[in-house]
Parts: C-alpha cells; structure tokens; sequence
C-alpha cells in the first residue's frame, strides 16, 4: 500500500461522516493505545454537522460561560460578575458594556451551570461553550 500525504488524509476524512469519523477514531484509539485529545477539532475541520455533535458536548469537561447581553437590569450583572470573577467594578463593568465577552472559562460543569444561573437570575442573557 503507498504512504497516503497528509492532503490525501485530509480529503479521506472530509468525505467521512460523523459517525464514520468517529468509528475511525475510536479504532485508531485502540490500535495505538491513545485517547484523541480535542475530537470538538475534528468536527470543526469541515466534517457535516449532524446528530454527533451532542455526543461530543457529553464529554466535555470544560466549559466557558460566554454573557452574551446584560438585560436591563445591567447593574445586578455587573455585580453578579463580580461576585464570580475577581475583577474589580471598573473591569466588571467594562466586561458587561463590552458583551458578548467570556465571564468565565475552562471551569467544570457544575460551576458553569451555577454562574449561568446567577447571570440569567440577574437578567443576562449566557451561553455556555
């Protein structure tokens, strides 16, 4: 068999898909002993979207908790931002006013829920990513 390019590699893959792709990985994962570190890449790097993508939010660890606009109740957000971040008003205030912005980032499922539910009880509107 000829030694495929990574070009080539890369077009096999994007005529994957999702569940192929991942059925790929999987095996590659027991053939060489490893665990794939970012599978979200994968599904960025042009494979259709389709049903697979919620799996891959189940197994994620790590989430941002994005406030994507304030409401109109801007100064108990600042003050709920503040309470979850160690900024101090000035820099509370400037993340509220310079929305969609990252309150937190990289923390772990419970956190995330419970910062978005602050926010949202505040009126903010926050994605979690």
């Amino acid at each position: 068999m000829a030694k495929l390019s990574t070009e080539e590699l890369l077009d096999q893959f994007k005529e994957m898909t999702l569940i192929e792709l991942s059925e790929f990985v999987k095996a590659f994962e027991e053939t060489f002993e490893v665990t794939a570190a970012a599978p979200v890449a994968v599904a960025a790097a042009g494979a259709p979207a389709g049903g697979g993508e919620a799996a891959v939010e189940e197994e994620q660890a790590e989430f941002d908790v994005v406030l994507e606009a304030a409401g109109d109740k801007k100064i108990q957000v600042i003050k709920e931002v503040r309470s979850l971040t160690s900024l101090g008003l000035k820099e509370a205030k400037d993340l509220v006013d310079g929305a969609p912005k990252p309150v937190l980032e990289k923390v772990d499922k419970d956190t995330a829920n419970k910062a978005k539910e602050q926010l949202e009880g505040a009126g903010a509107t926050v994605t979690l990513k």
